[in-house]
């Protein structure tokens, strides 16, 4: 007896949870960047979800402020730009200008690109995802001085 009210109450838990994960699906995600900070806090479906360190333009580079809608996607990309550079788990927002994660993790947190908005990588896949999965047009880049 006992065996069959664990057996149907885990059946039950497995329900809920399989069917609130696909009511939660996400919809939109935003990503607000605060360069006097240097940090970027990400909104799925209007709800925090991350603060993370990031670097913008140093001394004599810019990124432009603004609201954009991610453009693009490219999960491996290499600048064109930049000595090939690598840049994993690009969101291109703004012609040549993207989020994406660098191999520079040791100076996030203060500005050192030449432009793009750089996260750790584990992060900027973190990101890339949720963008994939709620669709290019339902992503936002908010960044802000």
């Amino acid at each position: 007896m006992k065996r069959r009210f664990l057996a149907a109450s885990l059946a039950a838990l497995f329900l809920i949870a399989t069917g609130s994960a696909q009511a939660t699906s996400p919809r939109s995600v935003e990503a607000r960047i605060d360069k006097s900070a240097q940090t970027m806090s990400v909104y799925v479906d209007g709800w925090h979800r991350y603060t993370w360190p990031v670097s913008t333009a140093r001394r004599g580079k810019i990124t432009p402020s603004g609201r954009f809608t991610a453009q693009w996607l490219s999960k491996n990309h290499r600048s064109s730009r930049y000595d090939n550079a690598p840049m994993p788990y690009s969101i291109f927002y703004s012609g040549h200008y993207a989020v994406h994660g660098t191999n520079q993790i040791s100076r996030l947190g203060r500005p050192a690109s030449a432009g793009c908005v750089r996260l750790h990588p584990d992060n900027a896949r973190i990101l890339f995802e949720l963008t994939r999965a709620v669709g290019k047009d339902n992503m936002t880049v908010i960044v802000g001085d």
